[in-house]
């Protein structure tokens, strides 16, 4: 079955509609003139449409170097009408990027991505999770899919999407096999659920799996200008693969779930700030 992550992230962003607008704004920093970053912040930018939210975008040239970027990151998330406000990533590779993103205070940092947010978020204290722990807990609740007592396989054990969703589903699961892009896949056999992350196209096939896994894939890359998950789901669409597999396709699973949990992440924390 192919969860409908769209259906989904609309339903989550209704809820949040009914929500009293804050006043405050979200504030989306571009570092760099990445077309991909530009694109996705587009996105959220959308979405911000869509509820109501005064989204700013800030637009910021690599050549300022580390102190000076975290000085101007500092300074647009610590205004007073700031209620959030995101760095996104990936940065150029020159650039520190923990060192920037430390710059967003804890209070305002809705992707949980600098370290007294991590650091709270390790200690089980953060008001809000990363979005991809959000997104994955969204999912499963929507699949009334217990983790008590599965097995669940990480592949990928990246900043971004790995090891914060290994933090969350550590005493929540039996085991937790943590893969990464080169290794074994064999032992992906034995988990009910698995989780992709690496952003290498097509990595993973129906055949790794085991009958009624689920796989939520949040890996992205592009083959000949086409948009393709981690997950190759093209046997089972075509009807090739008779495993009974859900599983989120890309574009359209994970992703939207993703941006509405962020949002969610916003209006918490604005509603902390009060």
């Amino acid at each position: 079955m192919v969860i409908d992550g769209r259906k989904i992230a609309d339903e989550l962003l209704q809820t949040l509609k009914a929500k009293q607008k804050t006043g405050k704004f979200l504030a989306g920093i571009l570092i760099g003139d990445d077309p991909a970053s530009l694109s996705f912040l587009m996105q959220k930018q959308k979405v911000a449409e869509e509820l109501g939210v005064d989204f700013r975008l800030y637009k910021l040239d690599t050549s300022l170097g580390n102190d000076k970027l975290r000085e101007e990151v500092g300074k647009i998330a610590r205004l007073g009408m700031c209620g959030g406000a995101l760095v996104e990533l990936p940065l150029p590779a020159h650039l520190n990027r923990h060192y920037i993103l430390n710059a967003v205070p804890r209070e305002k940092d809705v992707d949980v991505l600098g370290e007294r947010a991590l650091g709270a978020y390790y200690a089980g204290r953060n008001p809000v999770l990363p979005p991809v722990a959000g997104a994955v807990d969204e999912i499963l609740r929507r699949a009334n899919s217990e983790l008590k007592g599965k097995r669940v396989a990480i592949v990928g054990t990246g900043f971004l999407i790995g090891r914060p969703i290994v933090t969350w589903l550590m005493n929540r699961v039996e085991e937790i096999f943590v893969v990464h892009k080169g290794s074994d896949f064999s032992i992906l056999k034995k988990a009910d659920l698995v989780i992709l992350g690496t952003g290498q196209p097509l990595l993973i096939t129906p055949d790794m799996i085991r009958e009624k896994a689920i796989v939520i894939d949040f890996g992205y890359g592009k083959i000949d200008g086409k948009m393709y998950g981690d997950f190759d789901a093209s046997s089972l669409e075509t009807g090739d693969c008779k495993l009974k597999i859900d599983y989120t396709p890309v574009p359209g699973g994970a992703g939207p779930i993703l941006i509405a949990k962020l949002f969610e992440n916003f209006f918490t924390l604005v509603e902390r700030q009060k």
